[in-house]
Order: C-alpha cells, then sequence, then structure tokens
C-alpha cells in the first residue's frame, strides 16, 4: 500500500539544492519549485529519508514531509491547489 506524501525543502547551498532536486526527481513529481507529491511504500519512504539525510546539511538545510495517508482519492482531496495546474497523478517512481 502506497501513501501519498508531500515532499518540501529548503536548502541553503546551490549545488546541495541540484543534488537533492535530481534525487527527488526519482522519487515524485515536482509541483513547484522545492515541492514535490511522492506516492510510497514504507520501504520506499524509509530509502527517501536515507538519500535527505546523507544529502543535506542537516545544521542549514530544513525538509518537511507531510503524509496525507493512504493513496486514493481521499488523499488527493486533501491537497488544495489554486492557479494553473496540472492534475495529480501517481507516478511511476524510479528510485536512483
Amino acid at each position: 500500500m502506497k501513501n501519498m506524501y508531500i515532499v518540501c525543502y529548503d536548502i541553503k547551498d546551490d549545488e546541495r539544492l541540484r543534488q537533492v532536486y535530481n534525487k527527488m526527481c526519482g522519487f515524485g513529481e515536482h509541483m513547484q519549485y522545492s515541492v514535490f507529491v511522492c506516492y510510497l511504500t514504507p520501504k520506499e519512504k524509509v530509502m527517501l529519508n536515507e538519500m535527505l539525510l546523507h544529502s543535506i546539511n542537516q545544521k542549514e538545510d530544513r525538509v518537511m514531509i507531510v503524509n496525507l495517508g493512504s493513496s486514493n482519492a481521499i488523499a488527493e482531496r486533501r491537497v488544495e491547489r489554486l492557479g494553473a495546474q496540472e492534475p495529480l497523478k501517481e507516478p511511476s517512481v524510479t528510485i536512483v
């Protein structure tokens, strides 16, 4: 069973920012700037946490991971977006 997560980050160094962005693309859908929507199994969530812990400077950078629950229509209704948007879709995850 996959859960839907919103991952937001604030990375202080441009090189680390690019590294985190590139790795996040393997976990979910880039929504805007430093925000991703990810549909992850428990194992994939652990892999995401490990990747982030090894990619960020824990004294300077910040990451917020919000678990919206089971990746079904109910989870998608918890996300309110305004303005021009593409519909949310469960991407095929490619973890690098």
